[in-house]
Order: C-alpha cells, then sequence, then structure tokens
C-alpha cells in the first residue's frame, strides 16, 4: 500500500526525488492552486457564457436543442453553483413537459435531487427521487437515481448518527447501492466507485483495491480525481495513517480546485485532519476555504457543519498569534536591554578611545529604530484600547438603564400600581434608542474605515454617487453594505439589524448594484476589499 501511495504521489507530482511524496509539498502545491481559483474559475465561466451564447441563439421552438444545451450547462453548474444549476433544471422541466417526454421528465427530476442532496436539502431531495416513475428510465438513467438515493440515505445516517436511525438509513443506502452496482458496466469508473463506496460502507476497509485500480490505470477526470482521492483517504485510519490521509485530502483538494468544483468535501476534511495534528495555521486557511465553497455554492448542510468548527480554530490560530506576539515582545524588550548596556559601555569606550565613535553612531540609530517600533505598538495598543472602551461604554450604558428600569417596575410591582409600570415601559423609546445604535455603530465604522464613503462612490458614476445628508452619518444604503464588509452577509440578519424587511434588502441591493460601474459579483468583492483604519496606516 505504501508502494501505491508513493507511486500515486510521485505521478501526481512529477517529481523524482523522494522528498517529494511528502505531505509538506502537496500542502505547499495546494496553497499554489489555491491561488489559481480564479483562473480556473473564469476557464469555466467562459465555457458557460459560451453555452449561454448558444442557448440566447437557439429558436424557442428548437426544444431538442434547447434541453440538449440546458443539460450541458446543468453539468457545468451541479458542482459549482446551486441556485443556477437548479434554474435551468427547471428550463429543462418546461421543455419537457412542452414536448411531453416523460423520459426527459424523469431524467430532470433525478438531477433536481442532485441538486437538493447536494445543497443539503434532504425532505425535497426525496420528495424529488419519488415523484420519479423507475420503470420509464433506461439502464443508465436508474444506476443514477439509485446512486443518488444511496447517497441520500448515506448522506442522513452521516447526519443523524444516532442509534436508532442511523442504522435503518445505512441498510438503506447499501440496498441501492447493490442495485447502482448491478446495473454498472463492467470495468467502468462507476463500477469501481460503487465497490469502494460499498467497502466503505460495510467497513470492509482493509484493501482499497478499487479506488487503487481507478486512480492507477483510468484516465480521470480532474473532478473524478478528486473524488477517487477524497474517498480512498477514508481507508487509512488511525493516527499511524494520519500523513497518508493529509496527502490523499490534499490531491483530492487540488484537483478540486482545478475543476471549480465548490460542492466539495477534501479541502474541510483536510483542514479537520491538520487541526487534529497541530497545523492550525493551514487548517483555519482550508476551512475557511471550504466556508467560501460553500457559501458560493448554497451547501446548507455543509456551511452548518463547517461553522461548528471554524470559530473554535478560528479561536485557537488567535490564541497562538498572541502567543507570538508576547514572545516577540519579550524578544523586544531583550533587545532594548541589551542595545541599552551596549550604549552604555560604548559611551565609556568613546570617552577613552575616540576611534570608536562611528560604532557608538551606529548603536544610536538602532536605538532610534527600536523608538520607532515601541512608538508603533503604542499607537496600535491606543487605537484598540479606544475601541474597546467606546464599544463597552455604550453597552454600559444599556446596562444602566435595563437596571434603572428594573428597579423602577419592581417597586412599582410591589406596592402594586401596574398602570404606571406600563407607563415606564412606554417611557422606552425604541426608536430613539435604535437611532443612537446606528449613530454610534455610524461613528465607529468610519473611525475604522474613514475612507469608506469615498471608496464606496467610486464605484458609481457621479450622478449615481451616495452621500450622506448634512444631518446623517450614513445612511441605509451605505449602511447595509458597511455592514457586509463587517462580514455580515447574511440578508436576513441585515434586515434584522436595520428593521427592514428581508425583500427591502433585497431591494436595495439590487437597486444599488444595477447603477455600479462593475459587475454584481465584483461590486460585493470591491466593498470588502476597502481597508480599516491600521491597514492604512501601515500601507
Amino acid at each position: 500500500m505504501r508502494i501505491f501511495i508513493l507511486t500515486l504521489f510521485l505521478s501526481f507530482l512529477g517529481y523524482s526525488a523522494y522528498s517529494s511524496v511528502k505531505t509538506d509539498s502537496l500542502l505547499t502545491q495546494l496553497k499554489v492552486e489555491l491561488s489559481k481559483i480564479k483562473t480556473y474559475d473564469g476557464q469555466k465561466e467562459q465555457r458557460i457564457n459560451k453555452l449561454k451564447a448558444r442557448l440566447d441563439a437557439t429558436p424557442k421552438t428548437d426544444y431538442n436543442t434547447q434541453y440538449n444545451i440546458c443539460s450541458e450547462l446543468y453539468e457545468e453548474y451541479k458542482s459549482y453553483q446551486f441556485e443556477t444549476a437548479y434554474a435551468y433544471t427547471q428550463k429543462m422541466m418546461d421543455v419537457s413537459k412542452a414536448t411531453h417526454s416523460l423520459t426527459r421528465e424523469n431524467d430532470t427530476k433525478i438531477r433536481v435531487a442532485f441538486l437538493l442532496l447536494s445543497s443539503g436539502m434532504f425532505k425535497e431531495a426525496f420528495e424529488s427521487l419519488q415523484q420519479i416513475n423507475t420503470r420509464l428510465l433506461n439502464d443508465s438513467s436508474k444506476l443514477e437515481y439509485y446512486a443518488i438515493k444511496e447517497r441520500a440515505y448515506s448522506d442522513l445516517a452521516d447526519y443523524n448518527n444516532d442509534k436508532n436511525f442511523a442504522p435503518f438509513d445505512k441498510t438503506q443506502s447499501l440496498k441501492y447501492l447493490d442495485s447502482a452496482i448491478a446495473l454498472s458496466k463492467p470495468n467502468s469508473f462507476d463500477l469501481l466507485r460503487h465497490m469502494g463506496d460499498r467497502q466503505i460502507r460495510s467497513g470492509q476497509a482493509q484493501k482499497p483495491f478499487y479506488y487503487i485500480n481507478l486512480l492507477n490505470n483510468y484516465p480521470l477526470t480532474a473532478h473524478q480525481r478528486a473524488m477517487a482521492a477524497t474517498a480512498l483517504s477514508a481507508f487509512y485510519q488511525g493516527p499511524e495513517h494520519a500523513d497518508d490521509r493529509i496527502a490523499l485530502l490534499a490531491i483530492g483538494a487540488i484537483n478540486d480546485i482545478r475543476s471549480s468544483t465548490k460542492e466539495t468535501l477534501a479541502i474541510f476534511k483536510l483542514g479537520q485532519e491538520l487541526y487534529s495534528q497541530g497545523n492550525v495555521n493551514d487548517a483555519y486557511a482550508f476551512i475557511k476555504q471550504a466556508m467560501d465553497d460553500a457559501e458560493f455554492y448554497g451547501a446548507r448542510l455543509r456551511k452548518i457543519k463547517i461553522g461548528a468548527v471554524l470559530p473554535i480554530i478560528a479561536a485557537k490560530k488567535i490564541i497562538l498569534a498572541e502567543n507570538e506576539k508576547n514572545k516577540f515582545l519579550i524578544y523586544l524588550l531583550s533587545i532594548t536591554v541589551v542595545a541599552i548596556l551596549i550604549s552604555l559601555v560604548s559611551f565609556i569606550v568613546f570617552i577613552q578611545l575616540k576611534r570608536l565613535k562611528v560604532k557608538e553612531k551606529i548603536i544610536e540609530e538602532k536605538n532610534i529604530l527600536l523608538e520607532k517600533i515601541n512608538d508603533k505598538l503604542i499607537e496600535d495598543t491606543h487605537i484598540k484600547e479606544e475601541y474597546i472602551g467606546y464599544f463597552f461604554n455604550v453597552i454600559s450604558g444599556y446596562i444602566l438603564k435595563l437596571e434603572k428600569l428594573k428597579r423602577n417596575v419592581e417597586r412599582k410591582i410591589t406596592i402594586k400600581k401596574y398602570d404606571d409600570v406600563l407607563l415606564s415601559v412606554n417611557e422606552i423609546n425604541i426608536k430613539k434608542e435604535r437611532e443612537a445604535l446606528f449613530y454610534t455603530f455610524d461613528h465607529i465604522f468610519l473611525k475604522i474605515f474613514p475612507n469608506f464613503i469615498s471608496t464606496f462612490n467610486s464605484l458609481f458614476k457621479k450622478e449615481d454617487q451616495i452621500w450622506p445628508k448634512d444631518n446623517e452619518v450614513l445612511n441605509t444604503d451605505l449602511r447595509i453594505f458597511a455592514l457586509m464588509r463587517l462580514g455580515i452577509s447574511d440578508v436576513e440578519t441585515i434586515a434584522n439589524i436595520l428593521e427592514y424587511s428581508v425583500n427591502t434588502i433585497y431591494v436595495y441591493k439590487m437597486r444599488i448594484k444595477a447603477k455600479a460601474l462593475v459587475p454584481s459579483d465584483e461590486f460585493d468583492h470591491r466593498i470588502m476589499d476597502i481597508k480599516a483604519i491600521e491597514v492604512l496606516n501601515k500601507a
């Protein structure tokens, strides 16, 4: 087995030295590929745009061509972006109904089920599968149907992870997996993949020869290679196989990136594995990328799983960074002490030997540099203390108001003045409090991002620019994107903060983006690129 992994890594990386198969080399290669994501995605978008152009040029009455192009677009989007892929399945369904083709209707329902399952919508996926008449499916479609149903029960078992329900789901998964195996062509990719999956599902993970055969002897696409490598990693359990798991997951992640696959598992599992090995920085970077992919695709369940892990790793990363900072401060203090001692010795030597005057000058220059570094550290500390103090003061004010209200209500209830309690409650001006909160948020935000308004307006023509009025710090339009800049991307959360409906927030965003000088996706990136005050000072 070790010989196989060595051979696989050598063929993957294309090097002749044994050192090239180390996990560090693969992780380095993965980081290089991460920097090329936009390039790979750009190539995919070019293919998609050509297909869309063909679809636009197809006559509305040419249902057959429309269906085929929509099918190609679905294949491009199915592991790339859920919502768009789903939209094309609906167009395929419309064409199927218009042509009264039950075969195409059933095939489309299978594809819809795949998308729903990939997005984590189990209930809807099973409902879509139940609507399919398997008697109308050919062998190829039946194979796809059974494969999706097998995965649905398997994913459900992993999600439930319950002794009462998971065994039934696992049994159903194996049943449909056997059906898929029976329909797979001899020596095909599907057959070997399903046979390998059966070994994993049934707990027979000692000899992964099916996946090894796939990786060694079959001309796989990047997406297929990612699937095979990721699945193969499940066969290497235990701490003694940690390097093997990391290497295989790294290969899976690299191929996912090359194939622009966003509905991916490899890079998330790799991040978890690295975290368990103590490699916090790489673990955080990879799991953060996994979250970006899940959000881009629209994988609801995957976002929940990643969201449960990412804060833990982020906290560990911050702790390590603080430890490094403390070490640096100790080192800096040590250098300062040493510099002072050297200065004293140099001064004595200068009195005795004027020939050392040049060396004394060098030491003085070093002292000046150290003072600048100290000044910068003091400045950074002052800024952070000011932000924390400001918010702490606001929160303390709310606590005092609540405490005063509590005591007032308790006193009036004690003396049974219930009408006065209502009057006390009514004295609270929620609108005024919210305006005060916005006022505080606006000032603090602009203190952290002083160039936000001007940078934001640089994305529009002069007549479309949005500037606050004389009595405003930020208006609603600017505040929506200020919240986005702080990382609050969920529309429902923004709506709750600003006390608007979700639809209203959507309308605001769409109206503003429609006037921008850049495309919608790039507009969001431009907002997130606006620099904070510390970054501006460093620049």
